[in-house]
């Protein structure tokens, strides 16, 4: 089976990068043909981002010939906005391709992708009706805000028609993007995977030295009540990442006394190192997350997760393992009882490992996959 994959990348790198690149590499690692045809939002300025998103995407020509020229049976797109859009999608089924779309996130119908605004979940945009995010500008400036939301319930009804088949990378994703945009077009439900490699053998035996949040710093990552959590129950903390929320959250450790070390970015080929020291993971989002790296490696290191109750993260780590999201005292609570005991730490990384086998293998990953591409998902 040859598979053209379509993706316009982000300016700044982040989770659908990695997943895009890891199934590329498994279908390569199968013995499928594998082409990438990329954009790239960074260096497109705001005039060409702006005529792709409310054009429908530029040269559809390019993905039309791209087809022909890999003899694609499937064309497996990602972030298609702003300058591929459904042209482009429609360029692939001409040329004779199955059109599968990866829904990485909330990006058909939210212009910021997380559905997430003013310290709360937000679902205010439905279908077409973007209005509300042009209204509260959620991209910054009202004319950028005013493109975006002209674009996007531009587009909706034209990908949907493109497209064969939806994935989604949780069962929470799935449903929301039904209910906000896709009605009943067909979604499947592929949850994320990583490489059989990276699963440990058995959970650590080493006790850790702290609690480790990881993740880009901003708001809805919830990172403060992580802080405050530590700063309550005397739990150590390392937070790995940088972000624009970084000297407020620096800021409130100090100003809390809490026991927090900030490692600041780390490159992803040095995170099974700062894994290695830790005790288990926090998760303290307060957006609804649809399926995040950071809990699957963790998971498949044999790290107990505390994760918030929040979008796909109670189906990934189960709900014994999920806490009110922003509930400081009950954060406090579930970081101090887990680093307490070293018999419940050890027990929860194993059935941590043991799900992450389960739900997050290349193989099941792999044969879900095969399912959508030859229309039986």
């Amino acid at each position: 089976m040859n598979v053209l994959v379509l993706h316009n990348r982000y300016r700044e790198p982040g989770g659908e990068e990695r997943s895009v690149a890891e199934i590329v590499r498994l279908l390569g690692e199968r013995g499928h043909a594998v082409e990438v045809l990329e954009r790239s939002s960074e260096g497109a300025g705001r005039a060409r981002a702006g005529l792709g998103l409310l054009a429908g995407g530029l040269d559809p020509g390019g993905v039309e010939r791209a087809v022909r020229a890999h003899r694609a049976d499937v064309v497996h797109a990602h972030n298609i906005h702003p300058l591929l859009g459904a042209r482009a999608l429609a360029a692939a089924g001409r040329a004779g391709a199955r059109v599968v779309m990866h829904l990485h996130n909330y990006r058909l119908v939210c212009a910021v992708a997380t559905d997430y605004r003013d310290g709360a979940v937000c679902t205010r945009c439905r279908g077409r009706d973007t209005r509300p995010g042009v209204r509260l500008r959620c991209r910054g400036s009202l004319a950028e805000a005013a493109v975006y939301g002209a674009g996007l319930a531009l587009q909706q009804r034209r990908i949907v028609r493109a497209v064969d088949r939806f994935v989604a990378p949780s069962a929470f994703a799935a449903r929301r993007l039904s209910d906000q945009v896709l009605g009943e077009a067909p979604v499947a439900v592929l949850h994320n995977f990583v490489a059989a490699h990276e699963f440990a053998a058995a959970p650590p035996a080493a006790r850790g030295d702290h609690a480790l949040f990881a993740g880009r710093l901003v708001e809805e990552k919830g990172a403060d009540t992580a802080i405050l959590a530590a700063a309550q129950s005397g739990v150590p903390l390392a937070v790995a990442g940088s972000g624009p929320d970084a000297p407020r959250l620096e800021r409130l450790a100090r100003e809390r006394g809490a026991p927090v070390t900030f490692l600041g970015r780390v490159a992803p080929h040095e995170m099974a190192g700062v894994r290695a020291r830790a005790a288990f993971v926090v998760v303290p989002s307060r957006w609804d997350e649809p399926c995040p790296y950071t809990v699957i490696e963790a998971m498949a290191a044999g790290l107990p997760v505390l994760a918030a109750a929040r979008g796909g993260l109670p189906e990934m780590v189960g709900e014994q393992a999920v806490v009110a999201s922003g509930d400081v005292s009950r954060w406090a609570t579930a970081m101090d009882a887990l680093w307490s005991d070293d018999a419940e730490r050890e027990r929860r990384g194993a059935a941590a490992l043991f799900r992450a086998r389960d739900l997050f293998g290349e193989e099941r990953f792999y044969s879900a996959l095969m399912d959508v591409y030859e229309g039986r998902h």
